[in-house]
């Protein structure tokens, strides 16, 4: 029988005749490898496309591996198949088009592969589990555009705000101006006090949303698509305790028959 050899080295991901610098052979931002016995949290951006995620850790990719195979099962239990909107490569690697909220939750991919003995020829076939926990960031199509490109969104947006504030400010002072020199009486009388025109930073997340800085520690100010057995109805930074809701991103409580008591 003829045998398969993977070998997953940094070659794989530099175009033919592109030297890539050691630094970005294994750019997080575009793969992400697993780790056994430690689930991946991933972030993807609602209407964007998941990180392609690499069944198979770091370590291990940089070595030879005889006749692997790859079991993907996906948030529903069930085994993956490539789709229109989930890729599957024949090496392994898994990439979701178009992120939703019910798309969130664990994606485990189990890597099959076989070990030979020098000394006897024994073949053993190990397994590794890789986990990786993804979720969904609520931002809206176009966000990128109104941020002119920008790597920071969150700075250009506060930056615009105060220049609004100031903008503001400095008409309803010209204006009290104007007001308080004007000999026309008929005009109402309007007084303004120095830099007392504030912003105020109110935090919200749109509905089926929230933040939790102990469940998504790596992302804490991130509006993140509230997981099963908690829902967000309105505009809210909590997402509230429901255990009647079985999806992600719910946003309403559905009333149980079953009434508890204390």
């Amino acid at each position: 029988a003829m045998r398969a050899w993977v070998l997953l080295s940094a070659v794989l991901w530099c175009l033919p005749g592109v030297e890539c610098p050691r630094s970005t052979l294994f750019n997080t931002k575009g793969f992400i490898y697993g780790q056994p016995g430690h689930p991946e949290k991933i972030y993807v951006k609602l209407h964007q496309n998941s990180p392609v995620l690499i069944c198979m850790d770091f370590k291990l990719a940089k070595k030879e591996v005889v006749d692997p195979t790859y079991l993907w099962i996906g948030p529903n239990e069930k085994t993956l198949t490539g789709n229109n909107r989930i890729n599957i490569t024949k090496t392994g690697q898994l990439m979701v088009k178009d992120f939703l909220e019910p798309l969130s939750g664990l994606y485990t991919c189990t890597l099959s592969y076989k070990t030979v003995k020098a000394e006897t020829q024994e073949e053993k076939t190990v397994k590794k589990r890789y986990d990786f926990m993804v979720f969904v960031n609520p931002f809206a199509p176009g966000w990128k555009g109104a941020c002119n490109g920008s790597a920071d969104c969150e700075d250009i947006t506060n930056h615009n705000i105060v220049q609004a504030r100031d903008r503001m400010e400095e008409f309803f002072r010209s204006q009290a101006y104007i007001f308080h020199h004007n000999f026309n009486k008929t005009l109402p009388a309007m007084h303004f006090v120095d830099h007392s025109f504030q912003v105020v930073r109110l935090d919200s997340c749109r509905p089926g949303f929230g933040k939790n800085e102990g469940l998504h520690s790596n992302c804490a100010s991130c509006c993140v698509v509230c997981s099963p057995g908690t829902f967000s109805p309105d505009v809210d930074v909590t997402c509230q305790t429901c255990i009647s809701v079985l999806i992600y991103g719910a946003k309403s409580c559905p009333t149980s028959n079953q009434q508890y008591e204390d």
